[in-house]
């Protein structure tokens, strides 16, 4: 398989959260592929956190696509220039108020590769201690869950994890957590 040549590309949308561009490519076999529309975001990094008690740390809070409340992983953006384990303690910090000893890379994702080509990051991270309240910026309202493994795992089992990419996640740290 060959790479997809790009012959022209221009943005039709540049936001802090909505970028869409528009590529004019030449495939392999010669054919002109005049509009393929592809989304620009940027890294992300998803936590499963556990706390030095072995709670599961999640987040509820709504999600204005789906229009419902939902209960997740905490995650959040790497910022430019951010090392992606260095985000997701940030990230951990300000939405939760914990910090972890440990921080451990456990899977790589993108959410979309077909129109998309920013890297979901997961972490698994251990030994976490309350050491703040939450500093959470003005368009986030995130109420902490501390929950016990298994009730992680019925959640996600009974498909009441809705975000894709924190499904997968999770899969990949149970894995991680216990190999069996």
């Amino acid at each position: 398989m060959e790479n997809w040549k790009i012959l022209d590309s221009k943005y039709i949308i540049q936001q802090p959260w909505a970028t869409l561009r528009v590529d004019r490519l030449l495939m392999p076999n010669g054919h002109v592929k005049d509009e393929y529309y592809v989304l620009e975001y940027p890294s992300w990094v998803n936590m499963v956190a556990l706390t030095d008690q072995g709670q599961m740390v999640m987040v509820k809070q709504y999600r204005h696509g789906a229009q419902q409340v939902m209960v997740e992983l905490p995650a959040g953006v790497v910022e430019e220039e951010e090392d992606a384990a260095e985000a997701a303690r940030r990230e951990l910090l300000e939405e939760t108020g914990y910090a972890f000893d440990d921080c451990k890379l456990i899977c790589q994702l993108y959410a979309n590769p077909a129109t998309s080509g920013n890297l979901t990051y997961t972490y698994l991270l251990t030994g976490g201690k309350k050491i703040q309240e939450q500093q959470l910026d003005d368009s986030e309202d995130i109420e902490v869950l501390l929950m016990d493994i298994d009730a992680v795992k019925t959640l996600l089992f009974e498909n009441k994890i809705g975000q894709s990419l924190h499904a997968a996640a999770l899969f990949y740290a149970f894995n991680a957590i216990d190999p069996r």
